[in-house]
């Protein structure tokens, strides 16, 4: 949840098809079937009125979230596509998001060039 609000309000504003990419992700996406939808949701609000307060203040901990998976390659990746997911859910791949998504990659140790220009 802190990638997806990470990308999401990185250029600024929250699309309404960002959020509802977010809400499918939280429905059908295999590894979050274990948690409760709405905790996911909860979770995926407070990140993004951290960053909407102050984007690059509250930056640094939702990146302390995601360098959590740092030492897990495939959940790492299974991240970043995330982000990427999430980055062109409004038709829009923004470079505020792609910057984003390539320093998420360099935090997580991935290379950025798996995930496109």
């Amino acid at each position: 949840m802190a990638m997806c609000a990470l990308v999401a309000t990185a250029d600024g504003s929250v699309h309404p098809a960002e959020r509802k990419r977010v809400e499918s992700l939280i429905a059908g996406h295999e590894r979050l079937k274990h948690f409760p939808p709405d905790q996911l949701l909860r979770l995926f609000n407070r990140h993004i009125d951290r960053l909407s307060g102050d984007f690059r203040r509250a930056r640094g901990g939702v990146l302390r979230e995601i360098a959590k998976v740092r030492d897990h390659p495939a959940l790492a990746r299974a991240v970043i596509r995330t982000g990427v997911v999430i980055a062109g859910a409004d038709g829009h791949y923004a470079h505020a998001e792609r910057q984003v998504i390539h320093e998420v990659c360099e935090l997580l140790n991935v290379s950025p060039t798996e995930f496109g220009p």
